[in-house]
């Protein structure tokens, strides 16, 4: 392996490894690296932006789901709770 490609791939490996505990990132990262080197070898710069919106897209996710979560329970339709006939 060239040296220049190991230098280019170090910080890509090591952001990697740092943003592994990140939810969304690594999916979003694998795509960015995708799409960013088929968009003319910007791989890095792709995995980066995938990562980023990846984190993004599982942290409103999450938020919607604890909303959701926390939402009281309808109160039954004649208004009645817990009463039976």
């Amino acid at each position: 392996m060239k040296t220049s490609l190991k230098l280019a791939l170090a910080p890509v490996v090591f952001a990697f490894v740092a943003a592994s505990a990140h939810a969304g990132c690594g999916k979003g990262a694998v795509a960015g690296a995708v799409v960013g080197h088929m968009a003319g070898k910007h791989g890095a710069a792709g995995a980066a932006a995938g990562c980023a919106i990846g984190h993004h897209s599982a942290k409103k996710k999450q938020a919607a789901a604890s909303a959701a979560s926390n939402t009281p329970a309808p109160a039954p339709a004649n208004g009645a709770a817990g009463t039976s006939k």
